[in-house]
């Protein structure tokens, strides 16, 4: 429920109370007949069956007619915003996740097992993000945290930097079409992570030679895999949790191509 919904049931309820209590005062109105005619006040129903009688009432009735009737117009308006809001919400988030789908079936995963060969520390995220069909939301809420708390260690002599900048060079149409997708720019986490992707192919493909590097240049490079390495576990684990909950198949093919399960087979055994 939004801040204008609040604001205005709050003021609807104030008027129907002074409503409901003032004709039961002024008019001797029983409970049920002072709730119906303030509320078919407000609504500019007016069936006439029950009308004002003292002058205290007709008063009170001009006070609820001025004050009632766009209150209540505005609360009707106000819950018909919120569900629209939230179907078009809905609808933002499954455009969202096709294009992470899309992202990651075209480059992150295979950026993902690049990243791999340079972490000194994923045996502990071979241990952690071994996910299973039988992951629940309390299961991702750990790796989340795992991940958060995690040091990552990236050793560049343990991969081939050249063989991690030739793929991202053979995606760059794949990158440009996201960066330009106006979904995204409302996706400010994943928007990061295309930044940082951006960011660290344009270091490696400014230098000439990835294999005779100075030690203070191969460190800043070392940074910055570390950056996109982390930010795309994060999205990888938030994309998993969405295909988990909606898209079974979906869930199943990404469990089977884990790039943190060594055992991990794309034929399924049982």
């Amino acid at each position: 429920m939004n801040f204008r919904l609040k604001i205005y049931s709050a003021l609807f309820i104030a008027l129907l109370s002074v409503g409901i209590i003032g004709f039961m005062l002024f008019e001797n109105m029983s409970l049920a007949d002072a709730i119906y005619f303030s509320i078919v006040t407000m609504a500019t129903v007016g069936y006439g069956d029950i009308h004002p009688q003292t002058g205290l009432g007709k008063i009170l009735t001009i006070i609820i007619i001025v004050g009632g009737v766009g209150t209540f117009l505005s609360v009707v308006a106000s819950i018909t915003d919120v569900f629209v809001n939230r179907r078009e919400e809905k609808i933002r988030q499954e455009k969202i996740n096709m294009v992470s789908g899309l992202f990651f079936s075209e480059m992150g995963n295979d950026l993902l097992k690049h990243f791999i060969q340079f972490d000194d520390e994923v045996e502990t995220l071979y241990k952690n993000l071994k996910i299973s069909i039988k992951w629940e939301n309390e299961d991702f809420n750990k790796a989340y945290n795992l991940i958060e708390k995690h040091q990552v260690s990236i050793n560049s002599h343990k991969g081939e930097m050249q063989d991690l900048l030739k793929h991202m060079q053979n995606r760059a149409d794949l990158l440009l079409r996201l960066i330009e997708n106006p979904i995204l720019q409302e996706h400010e986490f994943f928007t990061e992570l295309l930044r940082a992707i951006f960011h660290l192919r344009d270091e490696l493909s400014h230098r000439n030679n990835l294999s005779e590097l100075l030690a203070s240049d191969r460190k800043h490079l070392e940074g910055d895999i570390s950056r996109v390495y982390k930010l795309l576990i994060f999205e990888w684990l938030r994309y998993l949790r969405y295909i988990k909950k909606n898209y079974g198949y979906l869930f199943s093919l990404a469990i089977r191509t884990n790039p943190f399960d060594p055992d991990a087979t794309i034929a399924v055994k049982s």
